[in-house]
């Protein structure tokens, strides 16, 4: 068993949940973004079930600084939407107290994003060269993550081309958020920057299907597997044995139904 959460402050006013695992040694850390209805009970479960599996997790609540309807934002009837520079300023200095914490151990940092903070590895990973892995769970992808605006100044594909550290993508055939056309299109410029990344998608999963506090989305034996792949793929990189010295690896896995349309995948509660 991991010990249970701290709570911890770092970056002048930002907060979050710090997950040690039960051994003393020097460990791989992994910083955990929450999903658009903040940090909620489901991404303080993935953080301890990393701690659990040896990691040091610490979960970051992107939105400290908002001083709206907390219990909204729970809800989904509330929807935060800060700009790219505001949220990676979170980020990096989450990123750099965990980094600093005496447990974790050297050059074995990652981060991982879910839905909406799926793009923020991306945003962040493009810059940073300090981070071993990156790992989104069906994020970065949809048309709006793709859109150049004010609170999103840089081009995602642009970013993907930059990242430096290998990254994990998982997606969801029957995600109403993200068409296999999206899945397509992140795959293309994650290879056109030469990145080495593992993708997979999932037959017939809605999106959201890994959080196991919503029913009508959780999928108990493919969230386990999907969970399984990420530790795997931790593993391998915090090793030095993905994607190996001087190599580039693309490796993409899906399964798609023959009648597949995406205008019929639905939001699942």
């Amino acid at each position: 068993m991991a010990h249970g959460p701290q709570k911890v402050r770092f970056g002048g006013d930002c907060e979050g949940f710090l997950h040690l695992p039960r051994d003393e040694a020097p460990a791989g850390a992994v910083v955990v973004l929450h999903e658009r209805y903040g940090l909620v009970q489901h991404t303080l479960d993935l953080a301890q079930r990393l701690a659990e599996d040896g990691h040091v997790a610490l979960a970051p609540d992107l939105f400290s600084r908002w001083q709206g309807d907390r219990e909204a934002l729970k809800r989904g009837e509330a929807r935060v939407v800060l700009p790219d520079p505001e949220v990676a300023a979170v980020i990096d200095a989450a990123l750099d107290f965990t980094k600093a914490h005496p447990r974790v151990a050297p050059r074995r940092l990652a981060l991982m994003g879910v839905c909406q903070s799926g793009r923020y590895p991306i945003v962040v990973g493009s810059r940073r060269r300090d981070l071993a892995a990156c790992a989104v769970f069906y994020g970065a992808s949809q048309t709006r993550d793709w859109n150049v605006s004010e609170l999103q100044p840089q081009p995602m594909r642009e970013m993907m081309r930059r990242l430096a550290a290998p990254a994990l993508f998982v997606f969801g055939e029957r995600d109403h958020t993200i068409s296999l056309a999206d899945v397509r299109r992140t795959r293309d410029a994650l290879e056109e920057g030469r990145c080495s990344y593992r993708m997979k998608v999932f037959r017939d999963m809605p999106h959201g299907w890994l959080n196991d506090t919503m029913p009508g989305r959780y999928r108990a034996r493919e969230a386990g597997e999907a969970w399984d792949m990420l530790l795997r793929f931790l593993a391998e990189v915090f090793s030095g044995t993905w994607p190996g010295t001087g190599q580039v690896r693309w490796e993409f896995e899906g399964a798609s139904s023959a009648d597949y349309d995406f205008s019929k995948n639905a939001r699942l509660q």
